[in-house]
């Protein structure tokens, strides 16, 4: 099956939580979640690889700037098996993202743009969205 890409705009503030419930495909080798102003312009890249771009079972976060990726960091912690559903929730600070995986591992990737609110949100990859809710 070949990669999927969804984008599409809902408006999500300081405060507020996006749970994003989702399928990886039973050959997956990764996916992303972008939340950003633009596909320029991404706050966060959350970008879990089963087998991608050199690295196994491992999980990239970074933000993009003008089209140009900034520092990556890996907070450990994968989590995701192929085929198998997932729920990943992203509660968005003035200082950062809480992210939590599916089996309760919780990390925080900074909020560069120190922005108070994104509405740009994209899916890539190998996993199919089934629902996404702000609250």
């Amino acid at each position: 099956m070949a990669p999927v890409s969804t984008s599409f705009f809902l408006n999500f503030k300081v405060g507020q939580t996006v749970a994003i419930a989702g399928t990886n495909t039973p050959d997956a080798a990764s996916f992303s979640v972008n939340i950003g102003h633009n596909d320029e312009t991404l706050a966060l890249h959350l970008n879990p690889r089963f087998d991608a771009s050199g690295d196994k079972y491992t999980i990239v976060c970074n933000s993009k700037k003008h089209g140009m990726w900034e520092q990556e960091v890996r907070p450990g912690g994968f989590c995701f098996f192929r085929g198998q559903n997932f729920k990943i929730i992203i509660k968005l600070t003035c200082g950062a993202f809480l992210i939590t995986l599916p089996n309760g591992f919780q990390f925080t990737f900074p909020n560069r743009f120190c922005s108070d609110e994104y509405s740009y949100f994209c899916f890539d990859g190998d996993a199919s969205i089934r629902s996404i809710q702000i609250y």
